[in-house]
């Protein structure tokens, strides 16, 4: 375990260097919301292209779709009841902080711990999640608090990670591996999203004002990092999968909630601030939260 976390330090080390840069004005607030752009608009689109249009979409990706669904399904059902004793923005903030994941984090540590191999893989599993996560989240809002959930949902279809994922599907199909210049240029910019975003990643966490429900908060980590990834366990010992496979689905799992799930809550009229409060509980619980889940994994996986 303690490999598994040395592994995983620097990543997290990057996130506490962002927080300390923004809290220095290093170099500017507008600086780092210009960052956060750039990563979401250009950077990882360029990251999910030029690996999945490079990837080996041939061979079975069933179980590890499954592994992967079981843990967000089951993780976002439990968010949704235990949601259903509070009004609806504190529970609709309640079944985001149990069920969404932060995509850029995941990314990071896949390739820290387990290398080119690992960060391929989690990119697969990005592909398969991301565009059933953002439509399942969405819908459930709209149910229950109404307002501008439709709108945002057909603004799915041109969010730049999925157009992303899609374009290097289709490349990929299509045998279009290596397009000059093209796919060069995807993987340079790629290259610099992880960095770039750990550090935009601290530079959004919030430590003053963590207020809000401590019970929903503590309900969403029991969501967030204790069913997501048992039901991940648990399909793992019915489907058998890889240990690779299992570990990279475990990451997922254990993931802290992703920062656009605060944007969604304050477009769509939930409880903003609450879900501040559950971002920045969760990223700094999952420091210890990931390592135990991996190790966890390692043993269940291990011959």
């Amino acid at each position: 375990m303690f490999t598994i976390f040395l592994a995983i330090a620097p990543v997290f080390a990057l996130i506490l260097m962002g927080y300390g840069l923004r809290r220095g004005g290093i170099p500017s607030t507008k600086f780092w919301n210009l960052n956060d752009r750039l990563v979401y608009w250009v950077l990882m689109p360029a990251l999910f292209f030029a690996k999945i249009s490079a990837a080996d979409l041939s061979g079975g990706l069933g179980d590890y779709a499954l592994l992967l669904y079981a843990g967000f399904f089951a993780a976002i059902f439990c968010g949704w009841l235990f949601g259903r004793a509070y009004a609806a923005p504190q529970g609709s903030s309640l079944m985001q902080g149990s069920a969404r994941f932060n995509t850029f984090i995941g990314l990071a540590i896949a390739e820290a711990v387990f290398g080119t191999a690992g960060l391929q893989i989690a990119v697969l599993g990005s592909a398969l999640l991301v565009p059933v996560v953002n439509v399942t989240v969405v819908t459930l809002m709209t149910r229950q608090l109404g307002g501008g959930g439709k709108s945002i949902l057909k603004g799915l279809v041109k969010n730049p990670l999925i157009l992303g994922i899609l374009a290097g599907v289709l490349f990929n199909f299509a045998s279009l591996h290596e397009v000059p210049v093209l796919h060069e240029s995807a993987r340079i910019l790629g290259d610099a999203a992880l960095p770039i975003m750990l550090l935009c990643v601290g530079a959004n966490l919030r430590l003053r004002g963590l207020s809000g429900s401590v019970s929903v908060i503590g309900l969403s980590i029991i969501g967030k990092h204790l069913v997501n990834p048992l039901a991940v366990l648990l399909a793992a010992l019915v489907l058998t999968p890889a240990p690779l496979t299992l570990q990279i689905a475990l990451i997922f799992a254990a993931l802290p909630t992703g920062v656009a799930s605060y944007t969604l809550a304050r477009e769509m009229r939930g409880d903003a601030p609450l879900m501040a409060a559950i971002i920045t509980t969760q990223t700094l619980l999952s420091f210890f939260t990931l390592p135990l889940t991996l190790y966890l994994g390692s043993l269940i996986s291990a011959p």
